[in-house]
């Protein structure tokens, strides 16, 4: 059991669905850290654009999305997380 909520994925705010599907196209899926920022949508609103600027590649970005996932696994592995 979490000890913070989650928004459910079929959530009557447009908002909050409009969220969902920006980040089900971005990734193919709505992770749980997504459903979890749903609960304070105005975070969500900048959030989302910012993670997709620095996981993708162009948007400004001088890295490639091979290193940029290079280093999310290394920093996992470091940290003894499972993803």
């Amino acid at each position: 059991m979490s000890r913070i909520g989650m928004v459910d994925l079929d959530v009557d705010d447009k908002e909050i669905q409009n969220m969902f599907a920006a980040v089900t196209a971005m990734l193919g899926r709505v992770p749980n850290s997504y459903r979890t920022l749903a609960l304070a949508p105005l975070v969500a609103k900048m959030l989302v654009p910012f993670n997709a600027t620095i996981q993708r590649e162009g948007a400004g970005s001088i890295l490639t999305s091979k290193l940029k996932e290079m280093v999310i696994i290394k920093t996992s592995h470091l940290n003894q997380c499972n993803y």
